[in-house]
């Protein structure tokens, strides 16, 4: 509830712990971590309770409530329970617009789907301001304008989509914070269409995120959630992205067997597609080889180079190398794999293709794999190939 509430304003944790500290008379007492703590639910806030109420806003019963509430049992966590409290998508009293057709939507969905292919190729440095741009005109369109309630539905699917891709490219940035709102507005749109395989995209694109920012427990429930939200009528495409997320999720919680498990549902679920059921456009990347990808990718996190090495040379043989972005991702989990195979010339020669393709890509991403991989190979300095790499990156 605290982080909700914080959220809501637009706080950072460290403004919320200096305005309780100011309702308080207690400059500098309360710190950013003891907010951290309280959101996360690993200590209770007690003595700071009514000055956390009156920095938000609330009446100092609620976040009592709610203290008392987080030491019962608590219900299934559901994709809901990741919105904030505010409705961002919620119409004008008074609408103003002009009369929204579906030939507006179809209009806003060859967009979408353009920004979706330049993703492909571009990265989210390049793609930030024209995706943010995108998606306020689609938010004023569905809020100023008149339509019926089935073009309403169609134009709140699309903003789901378009909030998909914005909220990726965001994230590819290194924008967390604003690809975390993006993804909660889409969320809420793809709630009020009624579209549970979007609300399970969405809301499994914003527990990847987590995952690899270092909320890795938030992650995880929300990728679970994410996958139940999409419920058993999924796709299978859909249904194999969101098992790979929930592997990934339990991978970077350090729990291999369900990271595992997660992965042989995947690729059966995957494998078992018929084409009884339609895949949105949106999932025109999953095939069997993005899912090689993943599985390599837990394997390199769980430090099992023997079987990721094999999988990502496979994969790697085959990519489009025009897509530069993700050829230096993948390249880079090869990298530390043969490093942690102990063959450091080898991994050296991989990283030096990972910078040197990342060095002009505008993404957050492939720059922190390319320090991930530096303070891996710090271990092989003394080999002269890993000397030369890591004297030439510095």
């Amino acid at each position: 509830m605290i982080r909700r509430l914080r959220q809501a304003r637009g706080w950072s944790q460290e403004r919320l712990a200096a305005e309780a500290n100011r309702a308080a008379g207690l400059p500098g007492s309360l710190k950013r971590q003891d907010v951290y703590r309280y959101e996360k639910g690993k200590r209770t806030p007690r003595e700071w309770l009514p000055f956390l109420a009156a920095a938000l806003g609330v009446p100092v019963t609620e976040l009592e409530q709610a203290a008392a509430a987080g030491t019962q049992e608590k219900a299934p966590v559901t994709v809901a329970d990741f919105l904030p409290g505010t409705d961002p998508l919620a119409p004008l009293h008074v609408r103003q617009g002009r009369r929204i057709g579906m030939g507006d939507v179809t209009d806003l969905a060859g967009r979408v789907h353009g920004l979706r292919l330049a993703d492909d190729f571009l990265a989210g440095g390049d793609l930030i301001g024209a995706a943010l741009r995108e998606l306020r005109s689609a938010v004023k369109l569905y809020r100023e304008g008149s339509h019926t309630a089935e073009v309403g539905r169609a134009l709140l699917s699309q903003i789901g989509e378009l909030a998909q891709i914005a909220g990726w490219i965001a994230s590819d940035a290194g924008r967390h914070e604003e690809a975390e709102r993006i993804y909660q507005l889409g969320i809420s749109a793809a709630r009020q269409a009624a579209d549970t395989t979007l609300v399970g995209n969405l809301a499994g694109s914003l527990a990847y995120q987590y995952s690899n920012t270092g909320r890795e427990r938030e992650g995880l429930v929300l990728a679970r959630a994410a996958l139940a939200a999409a419920g058993e009528e999924a796709p299978p495409k859909a249904r194999a992205l969101y098992l790979d997320r929930v592997a990934w999720a339990h991978t970077k919680a350090h729990e291999p067997q369900p990271a595992m498990r997660a992965l042989g549902e995947a690729s059966e679920t995957l494998s078992n597609d018929d084409g009884g059921r339609t895949a949105p456009q949106y999932l025109y990347w999953v095939e069997a080889g993005e899912l090689q990808v993943m599985e390599a990718r837990v394997y390199t996190e769980l430090k099992r180079p023997l079987r990721a090495v094999p999988l990502l040379r496979e994969v790697l043989a085959r990519y489009n190398a025009t897509h530069a972005r993700e050829l230096a991702l993948y390249l880079s989990w090869l990298a530390v794999a043969l490093a942690d195979a102990n063959e450091p010339e080898e991994a050296a020669a991989t990283a030096q293709r990972v910078m040197t393709l990342s060095a002009d890509v505008a993404s957050e991403r492939t720059a922190e794999r390319v320090r991930i991989i530096r303070n891996r190979l710090e271990e092989y300095r003394g080999v002269p190939e890993v000397r030369e790499v890591l004297d030439g990156a510095a």
